[in-house]
């Protein structure tokens, strides 16, 4: 069993008849839901993910501001801020939320923005979100696994 696997089975184990997640996942692209999916039980702590990749995602499923992502970008503390606000806000059974956008490479990177970098955002309902930023090395894969174990990190956090 992965990393992956048994952080998701200790989640949903944790969580059942507690507290139900919900997910925002950009350069993931659903893997933090499928980890937890994996799991019998999940059922009764996963309340939805939205996969979110292009700007009109965020804006249209998540209520990411157009104005946030012009000054800031997609991959930025302010967006994924709003993405697990926007998360709380379509998800009105949802105690936990957790926003991942990055970049997983092999391109899209710049000085300012390289290939690895990552922001995540937790929120607890009625809390105010946590938001982080890693840089992770390795090729696509190994940069998205690592976002997938480390935004399951964040939500063990409140478990």
């Amino acid at each position: 069993m992965s990393d992956i696997s048994k952080l998701a089975s200790q989640i949903v184990a944790s969580a059942a008849g507690q507290q139900i997640i919900a997910l925002a996942e950009s350069c993931t692209g659903g893997m933090v839901a499928a980890a937890i999916t994996d799991i019998a039980g999940s059922s009764a702590v996963l309340d939805r993910g939205f996969v979110t990749y292009s700007n009109e995602a965020k804006m249209e499923m998540l209520g990411v501001s157009a104005d946030t992502l012009a000054a800031h970008g997609a991959v930025s503390k302010e967006t994924a801020i709003e993405m697990v606000g926007g998360v709380l806000a379509k998800a009105p059974t949802a105690t936990i939320a957790v926003s991942i956008t990055g970049i997983a490479g092999p391109g899209g990177g710049s000085d300012d923005k390289p290939v690895g970098l990552v922001h995540f955002a937790s929120q607890y309902r009625g809390e105010d979100a946590i938001a982080s930023m890693q840089i992770f090395a390795g090729d696509r894969a190994k940069i998205r696994q690592q976002a997938t174990y480390y935004a399951l990190t964040m939500i063990d956090k409140y478990l």
